[in-house]
């Protein structure tokens, strides 16, 4: 079993077991046909992936590792708000006729801001701080910003990274204030383990943990016999993470810089419904 099999595992069951159903009140999310998407949940999920040791991917089911790359590249790289400009339809649900989903997530990022060192957008004052001053504990990024909420047509999930320099380690804190977590929870883990190895190879430092804090992390009602199911599938152990040792500048990384060798997967054959 990998780690990341047995953290998958230990949240689910935490949750199913001992979260907090919202069947009795009104909920913003509905399914297809329009029926309210009810969960079970608990608050304050705190899960630690030591990602020197083995990459964070599960093998109960198959995580679409070049799909989760791409939407991170799209978000920290690309710095877009526009579908036209994602390899995938994941965000097709929030898109307007034009394909941009607002002021929300890559937008944020892109956004230049004035410090005594000079104007930076948030990636680039990460980088900048890695390689100029990475003992700073001022290292992070929040894209959940109040005043342009209304301009978002959803509000980010995953908002803020604490980026932490020990010694020649790179370590990093995940926070987001709703997870998914059948469909999203390990989606979100590789991607931002990915970034993590990213920004550590371009700044000449080696990979620590990634911490993912989830203020609501829950499993839908429509989700809960697939995740059971699955939780019953054997594991396998953790496939080895390569990237491409070449590239020295985060914007030359593209999707067919990374690759994971020996991933073993149990195939799912439930469809997973997204709730919108």
């Amino acid at each position: 079993m990998s780690r990341a099999d047995e953290i998958f595992i230990n949240t689910c069951s935490e949750i199913i077991e001992n979260g907090w159903w919202d069947t009795d009140v009104d909920v913003r999310p509905k399914w297809l046909d329009g029926t309210p998407a009810h969960t079970v949940k608990k608050f304050c999920i705190v899960n630690r992936y030591d990602i020197s040791k083995e990459f964070p991917i599960i093998s109960l089911r198959r995580t679409a590792f070049k799909s989760a790359i791409d939407e991170i590249l799209w978000i920290w790289q690309k710095k877009s708000n526009n579908v036209n400009d994602l390899n995938s339809h994941i965000w097709d649900s929030w898109a307007d006729e034009s394909g941009s989903i607002g002021k929300a997530y890559g937008y944020q990022l892109g956004v230049k801001h004035k410090y005594k060192e000079g104007e930076f957008d948030q990636v680039d004052r990460v980088l900048y701080d890695l390689k100029h001053n990475p003992q700073s504990r001022r290292i992070m990024t929040n894209i959940y910003v109040h005043q342009d909420l209304n301009e978002m047509n959803l509000y980010p999930c995953a908002y803020s990274m604490t980026f932490n320099v020990s010694g020649d380690t790179l370590n990093g804190i995940l926070n987001q204030r709703s997870n998914d977590v059948l469909t999203a929870n390990n989606w979100n883990v590789v991607q931002y383990a990915v970034l993590l190895h990213m920004f550590a190879q371009v700044s000449g430092l080696k990979v620590g943990e990634l911490v993912h804090v989830i203020a609501d992390a829950h499993i839908y009602d429509r989700h809960v016999p697939i995740v059971k199911k699955i939780l019953k599938n054997p594991q396998f152990p953790a496939p080895k993470f390569w990237i491409n040792p070449e590239v020295k500048n985060f914007y030359d990384f593209t999707v067919d810089d990374f690759k994971l060798e020996g991933y073993e997967y149990n195939k799912l054959e439930d469809k997973i419904e997204v709730a919108v």
